[in-house]
């Protein structure tokens, strides 16, 4: 008797530790979400408007966007590893799809979202305007 009861009280506090871990239904956790872009980005004041808005989102967090999928695919087709890495050179501000991202992204993170939250955000409203 306390063996199986002291089974399901273990099991159950497993369940919890592992619940807590930040890990969803999806498989993302925090540790694996990053692309893992080290090169600095361009500096917003060489560009404008939308574009000098979205590269200034890429100096302000730069780990929340190494952290989100480009859905340009750029990651297929130029070997990009995040949508950070859009931001390293001038990818991005011939990309509507780049900016929206960095943008939504910048909304979701000052209303207080941890980076997976926003990772979660991105893929189900932009997961449908690949290219």
């Amino acid at each position: 008797m306390f063996t199986r009861f002291a089974c399901a009280f273990f099991g159950v506090v497993l369940m919890a530790l592992l619940g807590s871990c930040g890990m969803g239904d999806d498989g993302l956790t925090m540790e694996n979400i990053r692309g893992g872009e080290k090169r600095a980005t361009l500096s917003p004041t060489l560009f404008t408007g939308k574009s000098a808005r979205s590269y200034k989102v890429a100096k302000e967090i730069p780990e929340v966007l190494d952290g989100l999928y480009c859905y340009c695919d750029c990651k297929k087709h130029s070997g990009h590893k995040s949508l950070l890495t859009c931001y390293v050179d001038r990818h991005a501000e011939y990309c509507p799809v780049c900016m929206d991202e960095a943008l939504v992204a910048s909304k979701l993170h000052k209303e207080g979202m941890d980076a997976l939250e926003i990772r979660r955000k991105i893929d189900k409203r932009f997961a449908s305007k690949r290219h």
